[in-house]
Parts: structure tokens; sequence; C-alpha cells
């Protein structure tokens, strides 16, 4: 064989081996997101430590000012996968979208609710506002799920549930006296009470049932498929774990406040302890529990929700793989003890 063959011949192989290693690099992603708080953390540290790379994708996020915009976004293909409140996903899906609904980011609520000077009980609530982002969505959620643990029924009580915005708008709204009342998560909770709002009760401290972020993808999509779902999840498994590694404090404290652009220490130091509380195991399946609550707590603003079939909504065969396969048994030895 001539030289100039065995060149081609080279050059051919290089060309293959590339286009090999193109097809198992990292397939970007886009994930798009309502709540700007501390239940993203998974995503942004996982992107950020290249966590999610190790597995094959290379996923970004895509902030919207809402559940309903956010699956919107989904809906028209903007984006192929959503970081959503499963009261979100149940919406969808009665709406005629189909979703499936693989992993979520939190079984935990650490939250306190905050109301402004001048109530003093949970009985003085009767009447008030409460600041909300969407009718249905994750803060909405999370605020109608712990006025339930604490016995509260929101129509008996005849609250009002103000849109207003994401958790540091209603944040504002409350110091400024806009607003009576609020379920936010620890961090954002501490700079109301230092402007003289106070707490009335810690949620974090009540046992209950919840979960506040899922991934979700059309079911006909291409990116619904196990290995993408499985790999996915991979990421989030790996990077709850690294969250809850205390060696990793200045790497998931940087991104927090990187991200919700913190720059009081105590803020920092709130914000990273609902970080670790919100998911203290590695627990990602979708809970049907806790969605049967969602469910429940749907039906008062959405009636069609009733005919919603929760089991065609949550996928629970990814998270069961992962168990079996030794993946999540091995990462759950490597959590603090």
């Amino acid at each position: 064989m001539s030289v100039l063959p065995r060149c081609l011949l080279v050059l051919v192989l290089l060309a293959n081996l590339s286009l090999a290693a193109a097809a198992h690099a990292a397939a970007p992603l886009l994930i798009a997101y309502g709540g700007h708080n501390e239940t993203m953390v998974p995503l942004w540290v996982g992107i950020e430590k290249g966590i999610f790379r190790k597995y094959g994708v290379d996923p970004s996020v895509l902030q919207t000012r809402s559940g309903p915009i956010m699956l919107a976004t989904l809906a028209s293909g903007g984006v192929p996968l959503v970081w959503a409140a499963p009261s979100s996903a149940i919406n969808a899906a009665v709406s005629g979208f189909k979703l499936t609904c693989f992993t979520v980011g939190n079984n935990r609520i650490p939250r306190e609710l905050i109301v402004r000077k001048g109530i003093d009980s949970l009985e003085g609530l009767r009447g008030k506002s409460f600041g909300v982002q969407s009718i249905g969505g994750g803060f909405w959620l999370s605020t109608m799920a712990a006025l339930e643990a604490l016995g509260i029924d929101a129509d008996k009580y005849n609250l009002n549930m103000r849109v207003l915005g994401d958790t540091g708008t209603v944040t504002q709204a409350l110091v400024s006296g806009n607003v009576d009342a609020m379920v936010v998560p620890y961090s954002y909770a501490d700079m109301a009470k230092r402007a003289g709002a106070r707490s009335l009760a810690d949620l974090g401290t009540v046992n209950m049932v919840f979960q506040l972020t899922v991934m979700c993808a059309p079911k006909d999509s291409a990116v619904a498929n196990n290995e993408t779902m499985i790999n996915l999840t991979k990421g989030v498994v790996e990077t709850l774990a690294f969250i809850l590694d205390p060696a990793n404090k200045r790497d998931v404290s940087a991104a927090l406040k990187k991200h919700l652009r913190l720059s009081k220490d105590e803020d920092i130091e709130a914000a990273y302890k609902v970080s670790r509380l919100q998911m203290p195991n590695l627990d990602v399946a979708p809970s049907l529990e806790a969605w049967k609550l969602f469910k429940r707590l749907l039906v008062r603003v959405n009636p069609k929700v009733q005919e919603a079939d929760l089991e065609q909504i949550i996928t629970s065969s990814v998270v069961q793989q992962l168990e079996s396969s030794g993946f999540l048994p091995e990462m759950r030895k490597k959590l603090p003890r």
C-alpha cells in the first residue's frame, strides 16, 4: 500500500473516531423552570460542577415567570424539559398535554409561614392575603400544603391568594405591607424577619408528605426515552449527594450566592441550610401519596383535575432501574452519617 492511501486510511479512521466521540458527547438540553429559589440548586450545582456531563447529558436552564408560562414554553417546543411543581404537571395533563415526570429534587418543606406586623396568631390570618407566584404553581402549592398541614382551611379562613411574582418579589411585598402573609424558604424568611416581620410556623418541623419540584418531558418527545431519563436522574442523584456532603459547602454556597444574588453571609448560610434540608436523602422517585394530596388541593381551583390519572403522569420505572442496578444504593453509601 502506497503512502497516500495509508494516509487516507488514517484520516478516515480518525474521522470515524471523532464522529463516535461526538455521538457519545453530552447532549445539550434546555430545562425551563419557574421558581427562582433553593429548589433550583440541584440543577445549578450539577451543571456548574459538570456532574450531568459525566452521564452524557449537558443541561442548561431557562427561567420563566411562572408555572403556566413554563408549561406553555414546553408545549410549544421551546424547551424539551421542565423542572416543575407537581401541580403544574397535573394541570397540564388535564388540559390534554401528555407528560412523563420521572425524578424529583426535594421531599421536605424547609419554609416558614411569615406574616407582617400586627398579625400575632394563626387565627389572625382570617381574611388575610398570601403572596404567590401563580395559582396552581409551586409557590401556591407549598403555601396550600403548608396551610393544610397546620389545619387551616383556606376557604373557611377566607384567605386571598394574590399573584405577585417570584419569592424575592413576594418577600419585598410583605416587608412593604402590600401583602399579609407568605410561605417562603428559611433564607427569605430571615430577610423578612430582619425587617420586622414575624414567623407563625416553621414548616420544616411539621410532619407532612411533600415534593415540590419534578423533572418532566412530553411523553412523545425524543427526550422521553429511557436512556436520557436515566442519565438525567443519575445527574440529579449525584448532585444531591454532593450537596449533602459538608465538604462541598463552599461550592454549594457559591452557587447559591451567585444565582440568588445574596450578599449577606447569614442569607447565604440560610440558603445553604435550605438546600440540604429540602432533600435529606436520595428518594427521588415521584410519590403517588404526595401527588394525591396535590390533586386534592388543585381541585379547589380547577375541578377538572379530578379527572387526572396520576399513574399516567408519574414514571417510577427510571428510579426502580437505578435501585436494581445498584446505582442508588452505592450513592446512598456516600451520604454523610
